[in-house]
C-alpha cells in the first residue's frame, strides 16, 4: 500500500507541537455509517489527522470511529472548528465543550475559528476564548480558517498567542499567494482544504493527467503530492474507502521542480468556497 504509520511527515507548529501533514477531512460525510466507515478506513490506512467541525454535524461519528479503532488517542491529531453563531466569548467556550462532548474526548489537538465574519467583527473575542482553552490545556493548538491577511492583521492587534494554523481553500487553481506569504512570515502553518477542488475539476488538466501517466499515479495523487512538496498540511475529503487508501499513497515518489512548476502555473484565482470577506452564514 505504500502508506501506514510513520510514513506521513509532520510539521512542527510554532508552539513545538508536531502535526501530521496529511489527514482526512470529513466535510459532507453524513453522520452515522458514512462517516464511521470513512474514518475507520482512514485510520486503517495510516491516517492520524482527522478534521471535523461543529457545523459538519458528524462529530459523534468521528469520535465513535476513533474509539472503536483501537488506535491510542495520543497517536491521533483531532481538529474541530467553532461555528459562526458562537463568536461571543462565553458562546465559544460552550461550543468547544459541546464539540468535546460529541467527540467523546477530554481534549482536542487543534481548534479553529471556522470563518472570520469580518462584518460582525467579533472574531477577536472568539480568539480570546480559544486562548483561554489553550492556556487551560484543553486544546493543544489553536488556529483559524478562511482568514485573509486583513483579518489576521486585526487579530494580531489584540491576541497574546499567534494562530498556529490557518486552514484555507487551496488547490492548483486557487493558490492564495498573499495569505500564504503573510502566514509564512509569521510561522503560521498553512492547511489546504478542497485540495483537489470540489468536484475535482483540476484533475482533468492536461498538465496533471500527463504527470499522472508519467509517475504511474492517479491525477489526485499528483495534486496531493504538489501540496505536500509545497509545504502545506493537506486534508482531502472522501467517503470512499478505496479512494481514502489511494489518497495517502503519495509518499513513495517525488515531483521534480519543473513538474511542480507546471502545476503551480495552473493558478487562476478561482475560488469555489465563499469569499471570507463576505461570508456571513449562520
Amino acid at each position: 500500500m505504500g502508506s501506514g504509520n510513520g510514513i506521513v511527515p509532520a510539521i512542527q507548529l510554532h508552539n513545538g507541537l508536531e502535526m501530521p501533514r496529511f489527514g482526512l477531512g470529513v466535510w459532507q460525510a453524513r453522520e452515522g455509517d458514512e462517516v464511521l466507515r470513512a474514518v475507520t478506513a482512514a485510520l486503517d490506512a495510516g491516517y492520524r489527522l482527522i478534521d471535523t467541525a461543529a457545523i459538519y454535524g458528524n462529530e459523534e461519528g468521528v469520535g465513535h470511529a476513533i474509539k472503536t479503532s483501537g488506535v491510542p488517542r495520543e497517536e491521533l491529531f483531532v481538529t474541530s472548528k467553532l461555528w459562526n453563531d458562537s463568536h461571543a466569548y462565553n458562546d465559544a467556550i460552550h461550543a468547544f465543550e459541546q464539540s468535546l462532548e460529541r467527540l467523546g474526548m477530554d481534549y482536542l489537538d487543534l481548534y479553529l475559528i471556522h470563518w472570520p465574519l469580518p462584518m460582525e467583527g467579533k472574531f477577536p473575542e472568539a480568539w480570546r476564548a480559544l486562548e483561554k482553552l489553550y492556556n487551560d490545556g484543553r486544546v493543544r493548538a489553536i488556529g483559524v480558517s478562511n482568514f485573509k491577511p486583513p483579518h489576521l492583521e486585526k487579530l494580531l492587534e489584540t491576541c497574546t498567542i499567534l494562530p498556529m494554523v490557518n486552514q484555507i481553500e487551496l488547490h492548483p487553481r486557487m493558490q492564495q499567494h498573499e495569505t500564504r506569504a503573510f502566514c509564512t512570515e509569521r510561522s503560521i502553518a498553512i492547511e489546504s482544504y478542497s485540495p483537489l477542488m470540489q468536484g475535482g475539476a483540476v484533475l482533468a488538466e492536461p498538465a496533471i493527467t500527463q504527470l499522472a501517466k508519467k509517475h504511474q499515479k492517479s491525477p489526485a495523487q499528483i495534486v496531493l503530492r504538489w501540496h505536500i512538496q509545497s509545504g502545506f498540511i493537506v486534508i482531502p475529503k472522501s467517503v470512499t474507502p478505496a479512494r481514502i487508501v489511494e489518497n495517502i499513497d503519495i509518499f513513495d515518489f517525488e515531483l521534480a521542480p519543473s513538474e511542480m512548476q507546471q502545476i503551480t502555473n495552473l493558478h487562476a484565482n478561482q475560488r469555489i468556497a465563499a469569499d471570507p470577506d463576505y461570508a456571513q452564514f449562520k
